[in-house]
């Protein structure tokens, strides 16, 4: 069984591996070719911070694999005999955290790197190294707090009940709905949020939530500006909890407009009800993940070196909970994309095509993405159509899809000079 899993988590591992490398070979081609959307000087830059996420990326797939093999082989028993099992729940929840401290240490550098490495090399990181370490202190406490508590209640289910996996699952969606209504309190212990202070602004967004039919609590900037300079907007929350979410960076960046038609996009979410559908195929990715996993022979923990006790049973479903998701990865970015697309529709009806269109070049400008990704890359990962795609939708002539306007010489463009 053991030997089984090895094998497809290297096909998995291979498999990510492949889509990098062919990512990089792609837009180092692209990086060559006549420029689209940008000018030509912020067309290589854009193609060259792409590349070096994807090199980096190529050595997590590594260490990952090579932290999964060492998991299965020698992991799991070092830390059964370090934890010193009992079949309790603490004991079950010790030996968790140890999993997940040890998979947080393997992966922090990494995080370490992107931001204040890469992002810091292309001018978007505005967070110090006391902030990140202010912050990963507040998530790590969180994460015991919340963390410990789910950890010793799925023990508990684990070793209370045969078919655990069927009230697991349960357990595991029932926190992934609250996740969602609580989201606005957990984002304020890291951000502030202000009340949007521009009256006009406000009336007319309120005006666009009015025809859409949804009522929030309010109407918030968030200081996201602290951390980098990327732009979005989002309504954050379920049921009563939601509210409307700007970041500060958007205000600075975009026209009245231009933002409305980010509004009326995210509005179209709602609209169609995403957020739910989201939650739906999470919903579905959980019971699947919680059949397989949870009907795993006990021969399969004997392999790894530890008994099939409650803790070891979790830990291993979190270990393989990857190779499952990159098999639902396709089909969720799929409809992800389809939903974007209803949405661009929707907000350009709310405003207008043309300011949804200013908006879009706009955002792919300042959030440093390029504009082209390989296809592989795009059916895997893609949330969001290619920002190409999402032009031509919108009627968008592709031989004017170039920058046409002079933008603030602010984050990854700040050091080189407009052509």
């Amino acid at each position: 069984m053991l030997e089984t899993i090895v094998l497809i988590y290297t096909l998995y591992t291979l498999l990510r591996i492949y889509i990098s490398v062919m990512q990089v070979g792609f837009l180092s081609q692209e990086r060559a070719k006549e420029a689209i959307i940008l000018s030509d000087t912020k067309y290589v830059i854009a193609a060259n911070y792409a590349i070096a996420k994807e090199r980096v990326a190529l050595v997590e797939h590594l260490v990952d694999y090579l932290m999964f093999l060492w998991w299965s082989f020698s992991g799991f028993a070092m830390l059964s005999h370090f934890v010193g099992l009992d079949n309790s729940v603490s004991s079950s929840v010790l030996f968790l955290f140890g999993f997940v401290g040890i998979n947080f240490l393997v992966g922090l550098p990494f995080e370490y790197y992107y931001k204040f490495k890469i992002d810091k090399d292309f001018h978007f990181n505005k967070m110090t190294p006391k902030m990140f370490v202010i912050d990963k202190l507040k998530s790590s406490a969180l994460f015991i707090v919340i963390g410990g508590t789910i950890f010793a209640l799925l023990s508990w289910i684990v070793s209370s009940f045969d078919s655990w996996w069927i009230w697991g699952f349960v357990l595991l969606f029932a926190i992934a709905i609250a996740a969602n209504v609580l989201m606005p309190f957990f984002m304020g212990l890291f951000n502030k949020f202000s009340p949007l202070e521009d009256e006009e602004l406000k009336e007319d967004i309120i005006s666009m939530m009015s025809k859409a039919g949804l009522v929030s609590d309010g109407i918030f900037v968030m200081d996201a500006s602290k951390r980098d300079s990327r732009l979005n907007a989002f309504f954050g929350g379920l049921g009563k909890s939601k509210r409307v979410v700007l970041y500060d960076t958007l205000l600075d960046k975009l026209n009245k407009k231009e933002l409305l038609a980010v509004l009326g996009h995210e509005l179209g979410h709602f609209s169609h009800g995403d957020i739910y559908k989201n939650i739906a195929l999470v919903g579905v990715l959980l019971f699947v993940a919680f059949f397989t996993f949870g009907n795993l022979p006990d021969s399969l923990f004997i392999q790894m070196g530890v008994s099939p006790f409650a803790g070891a049973k979790i830990a291993v479903f979190m270990l393989l909970l990857p190779l499952l998701s990159f098999v639902f990865t396709p089909v969720m970015s799929a409809i992800s994309r389809h939903n974007e697309f209803a949405a661009d529709e929707y907000g350009s009806d709310m405003s207008s095509k043309d300011d949804l269109v200013s908006a879009l070049l706009k955002l792919v400008t300042e959030n440093k993405a390029f504009p082209k990704s390989h296809p592989l890359v795009i059916f895997f990962y893609y949330t969001h159509p290619p920002v190409l795609e999402r032009l031509k939708e919108l009627g968008y002539d592709e031989d004017k899809i170039r920058e046409k306007t002079t933008l603030k010489k602010e984050g990854i463009f700040a050091f080189v000079d407009d052509e």
